[in-house]
């Protein structure tokens, strides 16, 4: 009996999906959606980014004990997009993902977006079908020892630019939110620019081909514009807290 073209994605797993459907759906872009009429991975990619966060979130509350902050930063570096990517290839989802034709001949197979939501959707597919317990298993197992060396590397301390915008700002005792001002080109290759936003005050801007990627542009932009009113503020003798920050920033 011919084995089924998802068995070894499924063997890396450890689950045999009773719903192969579901599976098929999690390596599914939007540009196959479109073309062939069926269901992309958008939906799982929301409900696996959050149980991703939830088991990276509970390994380090469980197994690190590091103050909140430096846990943040950590779940932060491991949840990314280049993380996820990398994981994404080193399981080989890049070989099992449909792509629409104009997708696939524009060389999307490879993008690090695509890959990353696929990596997050695949993890909410396991959860339907196999439980917590059982995607916790699969996803620290693909984690590895990563977990420790980007601990030891300490590249999270500048890997996360929307946890050491909030920082920064936190004192004024709002949050930033990322509001989406524009999405352009067709759905499989939409760039997206995307506004940091505090207390009605829009920050600065930021694009990419993902939103993630686009949020993390505008916090950076936003960081470098903050770095500006900092250095004119120690220049005149001023303290720069978030309130004087929030101030000068609301001037220009």
């Amino acid at each position: 009996m011919k084995p089924h073209p998802l068995s070894d994605l499924e063997r890396k797993m450890g689950h045999t999906f009773k719903d192969r459907g579901l599976l098929m759906t999690a390596l599914t872009h939007t540009s196959y959606a479109h073309q062939h009429g069926v269901e992309s991975y958008e939906r799982l990619e929301f409900l696996g980014d959050a149980i991703l966060g939830m088991i990276i979130a509970q390994e380090l509350y469980l197994n690190r004990r590091f103050p909140e902050g430096i846990c943040t930063k950590v779940r932060a570096a491991l949840v990314c997009e280049d993380t996820l990517a990398e994981l994404s290839q080193e399981i080989g989802i890049n070989v099992y993902a449909r792509l629409g034709t104009s997708a696939e001949s524009a060389g999307e197979r490879s993008r690090k977006s695509i890959l990353a939501d696929m990596f997050e959707a695949h993890v909410a597919a396991l959860y339907l079908e196999a439980g917590l317990e059982a995607t916790q298993k699969y996803v620290l197992g693909v984690y590895g020892d990563r977990i420790d060396k980007v601990i030891s590397s300490r590249v999270f301390l500048d890997n996360d630019c929307k946890s050491r915008l909030q920082e920064k700002l936190q004192t004024k005792g709002g949050n930033v939110v990322y509001e989406v001002i524009s999405a352009e080109g067709p759905v499989h290759n939409c760039l997206f620019t995307v506004a940091a936003v505090i207390n009605g005050l829009r920050l600065a801007t930021g694009s990419a081909y993902s939103k993630k990627q686009a949020q993390q542009n505008a916090a950076q932009a936003a960081l470098e514009r903050i770095k500006a009113v900092e250095d004119t503020l120690a220049a005149e003798g001023r303290h720069a807290d978030a309130y004087t920050i929030l101030e000068e920033l609301h001037k220009q």
